[in-house]
């Protein structure tokens, strides 16, 4: 066996040991939860149980709400989540194209990223009405500051000295964009879409806290009112497995690319 060989077989088995870790603690903890559960430990009706879980989980499918809930959150998640994104590239492209443009509204930039949203949800639901579209506009004022500010490092930290040769070449500056630019910022918009998944969740279920009659967070907010902790866990769950296909799905596009 070569050296090379012994490399990546040396790497795929440290993958499988970090990932097999991962489960391994993800086990552990559902097995601690359980049996304390079980042995009166803790007070379920506060912490719930996997068991619990599960069967509000089989009673939601049963229901014919589960799947329903799931895949609104996920559409409305989707929709800002591609839409701050699309909308980031472009104003952030538009401010490294325009620098006097992006010295005008960095501060205000700043003040609305440092802002909390929630404190505008309700003036959009009054401008917009109690209905998906005032989520979806939650979520995307959520993620689009992130992503504009973000993207627009990214463009800005390009090496000065290859952009100053590509200048003597007399490259025009849509050449220097698209050739150098955007190339190099790769990474950074791929780190920039991980973020924006979380931000564009977590913005959807701010604004399902507040407005949804269905929807994930829906289930959330009506558990905690009528003090059913199972269905609130059982919320948190779907919200941990979401992000988590989310994250890894981001993950094998950045390989391929």
């Amino acid at each position: 066996m070569s050296e090379h060989e012994k490399y990546l077989k040396k790497i795929k088995k440290h993958k499988f040991f970090i990932l097999g870790m991962q489960i391994l603690i993800f086990i552990l903890f559902i097995f601690i939860w359980q049996y304390l559960a079980s042995k009166g430990l803790i007070n379920t009706f506060i912490t719930s149980s996997p068991k619990k879980i599960l069967k509000t989980l089989i009673n939601l499918y049963n229901s014919n709400s589960l799947f329903k809930h799931v895949f609104i959150t996920i559409y409305e998640v989707f929709i800002s989540f591609s839409l701050g994104t699309i909308l980031g590239l472009l104003i952030a492209t538009l401010l490294w194209w325009n620098k006097s443009l992006a010295e005008i509204l960095d501060p205000y930039l700043t003040i609305l990223n440092s802002l909390p949203k929630i404190a505008l949800g309700p003036i959009i639901i009054i401008w917009v009405g109690a209905k998906m579209r005032s989520i979806i506009i939650m979520a995307l004022l959520i993620s689009l500051i992130v992503a504009i500010i973000n993207i627009y490092e990214g463009f800005m930290n390009t090496d000065t000295l290859k952009i100053n040769m590509l200048k003597s070449f007399k490259a025009s500056k849509l050449q220097i964009f698209f050739k150098l630019i955007l190339p190099n910022s790769i990474k950074n918009i791929i780190n920039v879409i991980k973020v924006n998944i979380s931000m564009s969740l977590i913005g959807v279920i701010m604004g399902e806290f507040l407005v949804s009659k269905d929807g994930i967070g829906y289930l959330i907010t009506y558990g905690s009112q009528v003090f059913n902790l199972d269905l609130v866990m059982t919320g948190i769950l779907l919200l941990c497995i979401i992000a988590t296909i989310m994250y890894y799905l981001i993950n094998l596009i950045a390989k391929k690319y």
